[in-house]
């Protein structure tokens, strides 16, 4: 679902991070326990050992439920790191249960960085990213920081690449029919929803 004319990415951007908070608390939890559903049983989950994840923040669809679930199963869960220099870069650290964690500059939650549990992206098997639009060829529209196509970037010099997966969450509301794509966007392999897989 897009408008009828033509927005720019930020334009875009700001319509679907407008249509994501509008959703109340009570649809937000429902989305997460239905992207659990579509998420927990599938082969990409149930291979991995090594799990990316985020913490919501702004509307984003939560993975929290999925969080959970792969540190009761025994597998290594990672959040995304700020470095404090250079300011754009980030890294992904191991994550465990009840870990104590802090706001960094955009206010997410994160772990204090320590770089010994700290693994590379390449060698991660499943990466869940976060994103304000999606549409069905893998494009992914973020929140404009750059961060994960910044972390991602080296797949752009790989002919053949199978780690880690790339996943898109989202509410189903931030589907839209086509996403221009910059030189620089790192495409996902699928998008899931709470209600699909794209």
């Amino acid at each position: 679902m897009t408008a009828s004319a033509p927005l720019s990415r930020p334009q875009l951007r700001r319509v679907l991070r407008q249509r994501r908070r509008a959703l109340s608390r009570s649809q937000q939890r429902t989305a997460a326990r239905k992207l659990y559903r579509q998420l927990v049983q599938s082969p990409a989950f149930r291979r991995a050992r090594h799990i990316a994840l985020y913490l919501p923040n702004d509307g984003e669809i939560d993975p929290r439920p999925l969080l959970a679930a792969a540190q009761k199963r025994g597998k290594r869960t990672y959040l995304p790191v700020l470095s404090a220099w250079p300011r754009t870069k980030m890294v992904f650290q191991r994550v465990t249960r009840h870990e104590k964690l802090a706001g960094n500059r955009f206010r997410i939650l994160e772990p204090r960085p320590q770089p010994k549990r700290q693994r590379k992206v390449w060698a991660l098997d499943l990466v869940l990213l976060p994103l304000v639009g999606f549409d069905d060829r893998g494009g992914r529209l973020g929140m404009g920081g750059g961060f994960y196509d910044r972390s991602l970037a080296y797949l752009h010099r790989r002919k053949n690449w199978h780690m880690p997966t790339l996943l898109g969450l989202a509410h189903e509301c931030q589907r839209v029919d086509e996403l221009a794509m910059a030189s620089w966007d790192v495409p996902l392999q699928a998008t899931v929803t709470d209600r699909a897989w794209y």
